[in-house]
């Protein structure tokens, strides 16, 4: 049995020497070809496998009808279907496209794989908790027809409880997390799935059957998605990794400024799987033994979303609740002002440019750099006294990249009430963080134009501004920009006075 084969159980072998004569691969978060765990299962115990794709109603109804991410799915679903029909055709197979399906997936699973006579349906893990729901359901209906389901890790490199602390529990700390995780680190569990040399059992597609829509297909519109120069689909992710490898050596000296190429822009590509976490992961691994100080801060970003997403998988309730129990004592400001300032963080016009530029470039682009996400968390739940879990539906509503456990857990760090958290005494301030990190205001003169013409000096502080700074710009507070919405010295004591409850409670 080879290390890529555990976490599937193998049943009794076909005269044919394959276990299974048919099997279906459910793409969900790991849209690629290459490098896919459950693409490999799925070719090597079966004689004949299609892959398909649910644009799932459950989710997609919510949304706007213009969103970026449906966009980014679609046209990724493009450069999948290429990939699996040259693939396949290297074997001499045809027509080996994807199937595309719009509808629910415990609906239209159960039936494709009764239409296909498939034996076992096989997919990567999901442990968001709306996830593993709909996972039990599907598995009682395709068990009623005699289909198992097979799902196994794909999306991070350690999961569940893979990584625990000597006592078998889950770690809560960041760093004894991560050393652990670079002890239980082996070769094997950086290796590829090689997916390619076993694709002559891949199935061509049934003409009729769907194969990619039109987004107007499924009921959306097309954004500025493609303005954006943001590239989909796995071709997409190795050009921005090909892009990053030639910065990566700098990344820790350049990956806290907003207005710099330090970020690898991967994000979005992890978040939907068009890229392997193994890949990434074994770059950086071997560019930080080489002695690269930017590849080792990378990987340990990678390896913060190993972490988050245990700590979701062990601790569910942190969704709807604070981490650390005694911070959902904390009373948030609420009422008609509360809400005020929540729509005036929404919108960018806070008073605090950074800020501002932070919000503006989200609402623009469904991106934000995570210095920034920290600087606006910090700011709505210790500047604004608001609830974070307001902050973090917006992300959802929002970020290109929105993935539960990455989300929930920055907000819970920013307010400090999740694992690993900052102190509720540590609190950003917004303008020292702006002159820190964006000195020359390029960031903020590129989202916040209103701001352009005022000297460096006054950018950051447009109320600290002088007169003639203002008149020779002229430019107006109040009238071109708005004035700071809440006073940051006051703020800061008011979130001490708030958090007491906490430190009340540890007493």
């Amino acid at each position: 049995m080879t290390p890529h084969s555990r976490s599937v159980q193998t049943p009794a072998r076909s005269p044919a020497g394959k276990p299974l004569a048919r099997a279906l691969v459910w793409l969900r978060r790991d849209l690629r070809v290459d490098d896919h765990a459950a693409l490999y299962h799925a070719l090597t115990q079966a004689r004949e496998a299609w892959c398909v794709f649910v644009f799932d109603r459950d989710i997609l109804d919510p949304l706007p009808r213009a969103d970026r991410r449906v966009e980014f799915i679609r046209d990724s679903l493009v450069g999948v279907d290429a990939e699996l029909r040259a693939l396949a055709a290297s074997h001499g197979i045809d027509g080996a496209g994807l199937i595309v399906l719009h509808g629910h997936p415990r609906d239209e699973i159960p039936a494709l794989a009764a239409r296909l006579q498939v034996q076992a349906v096989f997919a990567s893990h999901d442990d968001e908790p709306a996830a593993l729901a709909r996972d039990a359901q599907l598995r009682g209906r395709l068990a009623d027809i005699g289909v198992a389901l097979h799902t196994s890790k794909d999306h991070v490199v350690f999961e569940r409880s893979e990584v625990l602390t000597l006592g078998g529990g889950a770690f809560s700390v960041f760093t004894p997390y991560k050393n652990a995780w670079f002890k239980k680190l082996e070769p094997h569990n950086l290796e590829a799935y090689p997916v390619a040399p076993h694709a002559g059992a891949l199935a061509a597609r049934p003409a009729a059957l769907p194969g990619v829509p039109d987004l107007a297909d499924i009921g959306f519109a097309r954004t500025n998605l493609h303005e954006l120069r943001l590239p989909s689909g796995p071709a997409g992710a190795q050009e921005l990794l090909a892009d990053f490898l030639d910065r990566i050596d700098q990344y820790h000296d350049t990956r806290d400024f907003p207005a710099v190429k330090g970020p690898s822009y991967l994000s979005t590509h992890l978040r939907f799987g068009t890229v392997s976490v193994r890949q990434l992961a074994r770059l950086a691994f071997e560019r930080r033994e080489a002695g690269s100080r930017g590849a080792e801060v990378w990987l340990s970003e990678l390896i913060w979303r190993d972490f988050y997403h245990q700590v979701l998988h062990h601790h569910p309730r942190v969704v709807e609740h604070a981490f650390k129990a005694e911070y959902d004592q904390i009373r948030w400001e609420h009422g008609k002002h509360a809400e005020a300032l929540f729509a005036a963080w929404c919108e960018g016009r806070t008073g605090y440019p950074l800020v501002d530029a932070a919000m503006r470039q989200i609402n623009q682009t469904g991106y934000m750099h995570n210095r920034l996400r920290m600087v606006v968390a910090s700011f709505l739940t210790k500047d604004l006294g608001l609830d974070w879990r307001w902050g973090e539906r917006y992300f959802a509503l929002h970020l290109n990249d929105f993935d539960l456990a990455a989300n929930n857990g920055g907000w819970q760090w920013a307010a400090s009430s999740g694992c690993d958290a900052q102190p509720y005494f540590r609190i950003f301030n917004p303008v020292s963080q702006s002159e820190k990190f964006d000195p020359q205001g390029r960031f903020i003169r590129r989202y916040v134009p209103e701001l352009a013409a005022l000297p460096d000096a006054a950018l950051h502080a447009p109320w600290t501004a002088r007169p003639v700074d203002l008149a020779a710009a002229g430019f107006e507070l109040g009238r071109d920009y708005p004035k700071p919405v809440v006073d940051h010295a006051t703020a800061r004591e008011k979130t001490l006075a708030r958090y007491a409850v906490v430190k009340a409670a540890k007493l």
